[in-house]
């Protein structure tokens, strides 16, 4: 087995805490349905946002859906001009059998933009 990344994002429509909770929560169901992932195997979690959503941690939804013992970290994306507004990103670290062509990234929402080359497997 070995740990693998498995990258997602979103936006999220409006800097509350219900808008990220939701959001986050929504992109975490979908990468660990489309990658078959065992709560067990998740090593660790890395969220961030954009510098306009700050009204709650990302991580508070990992710990709503029972990853008490993930090792958890939220931070804020760098605040590059001209970059996708109110985005959430996660990364997550995944002990895993599959190779690195058999993870599939997951973008969600208005998101999609920041992948085309994926616009295949999102679809």
């Amino acid at each position: 087995m070995v740990t693998r990344g498995v990258r997602g994002a979103t936006t999220v429509e409006s800097n509350t805490v219900e808008a990220i909770l939701e959001a986050t929560k929504e992109l975490l169901a979908a990468m660990i349905k489309s990658n078959d992932i065992d709560p067990d195997d998740v090593a660790s979690a890395f969220f961030t946002t954009t510098p306009d959503l700050n009204a709650e941690f990302p991580a508070v939804a990992a710990r709503d859906i029972g990853w008490s013992d993930v090792a958890l970290l939220c931070g804020h994306e760098m605040n590059k001009p001209g970059s996708l507004p109110m985005c959430l990103r996660i990364l997550l670290h995944v002990n895993t059998e599959k190779g690195k062509r058999d993870i599939k990234h997951i973008y969600l929402r208005g998101a999609r933009v920041l992948r085309p080359d994926l616009e295949s497997q999102l679809s």
